[in-house]
């Protein structure tokens, strides 16, 4: 070659992985350029991208530039689907020198709208079946997982039931699905290509309300405070509220407290507490629930339970008693040994003590009765009884 050096490239051009919007570099490094120059061609369509510090394309993303006439550099902003390809350096020799670099323009995962299901209403015991259809490049992956990290439910090929944390696919079907399976579910696309996109769906069970009552029967002395609990069941959300059997509407005031707790979405706490128990609060109160497909309602019965104190009833002061006021003469049991005087005897009392079939222990002292009761009252009945007077008769 008579001496002269022959342009040679120093490197392989390094292939390029871009993401949509992003820039792009392809550097081509040649050894002994001389007064030769260097040029970019788009290969699969042989568009002429730039000829050494010229941009020859209409395209304004593209630009070249080079370091020291040994390193030259193509650059393409905002790189698009188009700028997909192979990318020629050449070097203007005879014959023609070049090498090539391939664009790859990755596209982050979205989901196709028309595709893709919205918020979805089954009722309890049907088929809830979403999808998620994504796209981007490479094709994205699909997968399912609840938001609340419970596991999802599945039925494979024979109907059994399992239980996954996640569930691979762009269509989830739930079968025979419940109420616990309500709620909202995640479904997330990703291609290796940030950012991974997800989209919330929720799933609404719908079922008739059902109430659970801790206890029916509810105990409480006069004077204090009790409270009533029910819980609900229900979705749609139901419509709570208390009754007084036979149906009067009880409304919130400072006598009657009530309170609704919700503690997921198809559970409630419903309570009401009732202040200084009087005796027309005793009986039976309905607490009920309705929403769009029906109403169902419990009962509980408030009974009064005695208070701990010991009630003590005291007689009035014993006094002596006179003819006058208990008449004339009642004869004795012994009828030969009448003794002619007055006597100043108490009175005997004559008492009657009525319960309501409940066991009472009562110890009587010589000033009053105590009267223990386990759970009910007692009434004590007391009138007095004629004077025993004795009269000798001749």
């Amino acid at each position: 070659m008579g001496g002269v050096e022959v342009p040679e490239f120093g490197e392989p051009i390094t292939n390029l992985t871009v993401p949509i919007g992003r820039d792009a570099t392809f550097k081509c490094i040649v050894v002994n350029l001389g007064n030769y120059r260097v040029g970019w061609v788009k290969a699969d369509t042989k568009a002429i991208q730039a000829i050494h510090e010229h941009v020859i394309t209409h395209n304004h993303r593209v630009s070249v530039s080079h370091a020291d006439h040994s390193t030259w550099y193509l650059h393409i902003k905002n790189v698009q689907e188009e700028d997909r390809g192979q990318y020629m350096c050449q070097i203007n020799t005879d014959p023609m020198k070049s090498q090539m670099g391939y664009l790859d323009v990755v596209i982050p995962p979205d989901f196709i709208p028309e595709e893709t299901s919205g918020d979805t209403m089954v009722p309890e015991g049907g088929i809830a079946r979403v999808s998620c259809r994504a796209r981007g490049i490479p094709p994205p992956r699909v997968m399912w997982k609840r938001e609340d990290g419970q596991d999802i439910v599945v039925r494979d090929s024979t109907g059994a039931k399992i239980k996954v944390h996640t569930y691979q696919g762009e269509v989830l079907n739930l079968t025979k699905i419940s109420r616990s399976e309500m709620g909202t579910y995640l479904c997330i696309a990703g291609n290796g290509v940030p950012p991974t996109v997800s989209k919330r769906i929720h799933i609404s069970v719908h079922f008739h309300p059902v109430i659970q009552v801790p206890n029916q029967l509810v105990g409480a002395p006069l004077g204090t405070d009790v409270t009533l609990e029910c819980y609900v069941e229900s979705s749609p959300k139901s419509i709570n509220y208390w009754v007084k059997d036979p149906g009067e509407l009880i409304i919130p005031s400072e006598h009657h407290e009530m309170t609704v707790r919700q503690k997921s979405m198809f559970e409630a706490e419903m309570s009401m507490t009732i202040k200084n128990i009087r005796r027309e609060d005793l009986g039976s109160y309905i607490c009920v629930a309705k929403n769009s497909l029906g109403d169902v309602e419990s009962k509980i019965r408030l009974y009064e339970i005695p208070g701990n104190n010991r009630h003590i009833f005291n007689y009035p002061d014993e006094r002596t008693t006179s003819d006058e006021e208990y008449g004339t003469e009642i004869y004795d049991e012994d009828f030969e040994n009448k003794v002619d005087e007055k006597s100043n005897r108490v009175p005997d009392r004559a008492n009657k003590w009525y319960a309501n079939e409940e066991y009472y222990a009562m110890t009587m002292s010589a000033d009053y009765w105590i009267m223990n009761t386990l759970f009910t009252s007692i009434f004590c009945e007391t009138r007095p009884s004629p004077t025993k007077h004795t009269q000798r008769h001749e």
